[in-house]
């Protein structure tokens, strides 16, 4: 199960349910499992500096010094490809700094 801009999909074998919402989304596994054992793996966003700075309305160079000035989330990964985040963090940073600061925050 993963959650896509307009919707949550997940797959049961090889039918696909699409629904607004999680919760939806988990109450359609459970339909089409029925009274089987329904295990539910969720996938999370994943975000490279160019998607953090992207949610943000920061560029990249930002990103980058916050990161060095450790005022950035904790990376889950760093990869030789650079670091990567949850998707989550990253709008909870924005969120809370967009709080603090009176603005909301671009996406």
């Amino acid at each position: 199960m993963h959650p896509e801009p307009d919707a949550w999909v997940g797959w049961l074998g090889a039918r696909m349910v699409r629904s607004r919402s999680r919760e939806g989304c988990l109450a359609a596994l459970r339909r089409i499992a029925g009274e089987g054992e329904l295990t539910v793996e969720v996938t999370p966003q994943l975000v490279g500096v160019s998607e953090a700075a992207r949610i943000l309305g920061w560029d990249r160079r930002r990103v980058a010094t916050y990161v060095s000035r450790g005022a950035f989330p904790e990376p889950i990964a760093a990869l030789a490809s650079g670091r990567i985040w949850l998707r989550e963090d990253v709008e909870a940073f924005g969120a809370d700094r967009a709080l603090r600061k009176g603005r909301r925050i671009h996406r």
